[in-house]
């Protein structure tokens, strides 16, 4: 404790480490400050029914991801949530089309126009999101809740231009974070609307456990032992890697000093357990959506029986088919984001070889193997992390935004953000001959 003390106290003796961490203090404020400003023609006095929309269900969730401003009918009411449909979209679109593919190997180059295609399609998006969070409000607030009078085109018109300039300007926060302070600005962002939500749920359960005599202390002490295991084996889950040996035909020798000249000190490869991240959830959670949707356009008994099930993501069959979704595109995510061909000729090129596999054809087909290999177990820990807030709350009758933080999306995306975070901190501090924050740093001398 005494030297991880140290350690935060030598994170502001570097001068260009401190100020980007106030940088993104300070744009991380704006951006929750902007979170509480209504959109211009609202009474903010009437947004009870906006709220009790997104007290539980998929509601929540997408409130939890805007930090609070959907609910609130904020000029941030859509969040950075555009653009990270955007990114999938492209990243999935660079598949398929030759023109995005020529792009990802065009190096620096290639990524600005990745990024302004990025953008655009962000607005496009958000063009589309914008009128239909705006007929929500049509449909959730009383008419008196509208100053400019309800369906007035000067309201909807004008809102839209907010929601779409709220999403672009979100944007621009987030990338100024990733350039000017620390750690992903976008992954921040949605980071801190998702903490934002942390102490309300947390006094909600404490006041359901103690003031309400529902189990008393000793429950609510077991719900945050509980907690803290599930958030101990979201570090494992993504930190965990399966090393591959490497080694490299040659090498150079300064006296005592052996190193690859293509691989440096590293002789390993590393795979990890869980390389589609948060990805294989995010994509299951949007296509939860649609047996719902669907199944409401028709009213008979087994239609509404299918919306019941699927609009309530606490049941059996909602989280059944959520794990099982999760699995699928887990291994899809996987194959097309971890090139194994592309890591073998790399390899090839370089000198280095896998003992006991041949370079080329033989070691991609070796490394897609073991890649499908962890990712099984991976894919299993991960779906079962996504489904933990129904099973808490059907064992242990948590109350439903406390036990958001039992799992799903937000947990992976708060431990992802952290963990990516102290690593860049730790590089700063390594960097200075300073001690790191993690026990991967090598322990260093400061030097004065």
């Amino acid at each position: 404790m005494k030297k991880f003390i140290e350690s935060i106290s030598n994170v502001w003796k570097i001068e260009e480490l401190k100020n980007r961490i106030l940088i993104t203090l300070g744009l991380l404020l704006v951006y929750r400050f902007g979170a509480h400003v209504t959109l211009p023609g609202i009474d903010a006095t009437q947004l009870t029914g906006l709220a009790g929309q997104t007290k539980n269900g998929l509601g929540s969730i997408l409130d939890m991801f805007t930090g609070g401003a959907f609910s609130k009918a904020s000029v941030f009411a859509l969040g950075i949530m555009p653009y990270i449909s955007a990114s999938i979209v492209v990243q999935l679109m660079g598949i398929a089309i030759p023109y995005l593919q020529k792009l990802q190997n065009d190096g620096e180059s290639g990524r600005k126009k990745i990024n302004q295609i990025t953008r655009w399609l962000t607005i496009a998006i958000t063009l589309v999101q914008g009128p239909t969070y705006i007929y929500n409000l049509y449909r959730t607030l009383p008419g008196s809740a509208f100053l400019l009078g309800f369906n007035s085109p000067e309201f909807l018109f004008s809102s839209v231009i907010i929601l779409v300039t709220g999403t672009i300007f979100a944007m621009w926060l987030g990338e100024k974070i990733t350039d000017k302070g620390i750690g992903n600005g976008i992954s921040l962002l949605i980071m801190v609307g998702i903490l934002a939500r942390l102490p309300q749920a947390f006094m909600q359960e404490f006041s359901s456990r103690v003031t309400n005599n529902n189990g008393g202390p000793m429950l609510l002490v077991i719900e945050i032992i509980v907690w803290l295991l599930v958030i101990i084996s979201c570090v494992l889950l993504t930190m965990a890697v399966r090393k591959i040996p490497v080694q490299y035909a040659r090498r150079t020798t300064t006296g005592d000093y052996e190193q690859d000249l293509a691989g440096g000190n590293r002789q390993w490869i590393p795979l990890k357990l869980n390389a589609s991240g948060v990805m294989p959830i995010i994509f299951a959670q949007a296509i939860m959506f649609i047996p719902a949707a669907v199944a409401g356009l028709s009213k008979s008994d087994t239609s509404q029986s299918i919306v019941g099930a699927f609009s309530n993501m606490f049941g059996f069959w909602y989280n059944f088919v959520f794990a099982t979704l999760i699995i699928v595109f887990t291994f899809f995510y996987t194959a097309i984001t971890v090139p194994t061909n592309k890591m073998a000729d790399d390899l090839k090129r370089s000198g280095g070889f896998i003992p006991g596999v041949r370079p080329g054809a033989e070691t991609s087909d070796f490394l897609d193997k073991v890649m499908s290999l962890i990712t099984f177990p991976g894919s299993l820990f991960l779906a079962l992390i996504a489904v933990f807030p129904a099973i808490v709350v059907s064992i242990m009758d948590v109350q439903q935004s406390w036990a958001m933080f039992f799992g799903g999306t937000s947990l992976i995306i708060m431990v992802g953000v952290a963990i990516d975070t102290i690593q860049q901190i730790n590089s700063y501090l390594l960097n200075k001959h300073y001690d790191g924050l993690m026990k991967t740093g090598k322990n260093r001398k400061a030097v004065a």
